[in-house]
């Protein structure tokens, strides 16, 4: 049985630099660029978000665990960066939050984030596919479709049902709807998700215990500005 999606501890970074030696340290990026496309001429893009496809099968952000003997965690993280992607730099400033995961393995994730112009994106993409690990731990980048088709299941819901790295099961649903990139639908309106264990569900999330951990995706008005670029 696979083990259950681990809860998280938001801390502050100066927490985290305080944690002893028994924890390890992950940072992951999420990179993202407003997107004026139209899906069949009808369905805004608004914004493409990147992942990646991992060696382990799973779908997680770009990054990966940083050893804090020897690198701080923006250059651990561009050392890592520049293996999967091979052209891109974060620094403090793209910081935005740090979480336990509480359960047997003592790790803080750290979240990064940057919006880029689409060229740029799309120059991330193809810089990625001449990077070191691309085949091998990194299998590939793909684009979450920040929309919902009108069945309510096409886009984002069906992206859910995808098997995420453990602290993306929490940052994405949240990531979506703190930043400008709010699912949008056939009929304008807003899609987030939040976690249910009952009732009609879109697909489970990585992680299952006798009773799964789904995302159910629900609708509510776009809010003023939400959207904006």
């Amino acid at each position: 049985m696979s083990a259950t999606v681990p809860e998280l501890k938001q801390i502050s970074r100066v927490e985290a630099m305080r944690l002893g030696p028994g924890w390890s340290h992950s940072c992951h990026a999420m990179l993202y660029a407003a997107n004026p496309g139209q899906l069949f001429g009808r369905i805004p893009m608004r914004f493409s978000v990147l992942m990646q496809m991992r060696f382990d099968g799973l779908l997680g952000f770009p990054g990966g665990f940083v050893d804090r003997r020897f690198w701080s965690l923006e250059d651990g993280l561009n050392r890592v960066l520049g293996l999967g992607l091979g052209c891109l730099r974060l620094t403090e400033a793209d910081y935005l939050s740090s979480h336990l995961t509480e359960g047997p393995h003592r790790v803080v994730a750290h979240l990064y984030a940057r919006q880029l112009t689409l060229e740029q994106l799309h120059a991330v993409e193809i810089s990625a596919v001449h990077s070191r690990d691309h085949g091998l731990e990194v299998l590939g980048l793909v684009r979450v479709p920040l929309y919902t088709q009108k069945d309510r299941v096409g886009g984002f819901p069906n992206f859910l049902s995808n098997a995420f790295i453990s602290t993306v099961c929490r940052q994405l649903p949240r990531m979506v709807w703190k930043y400008p990139l709010s699912v949008q639908n056939d009929n304008s309106k807003a899609t987030t998700g939040r976690k249910v264990t009952t009732g009609v569900s879109y697909g489970p999330m990585s992680g299952k215990t006798s009773q799964r951990s789904y995302w159910k995706v629900s609708t509510m008005p776009a809010q003023p500005g939400h959207l904006s670029t």
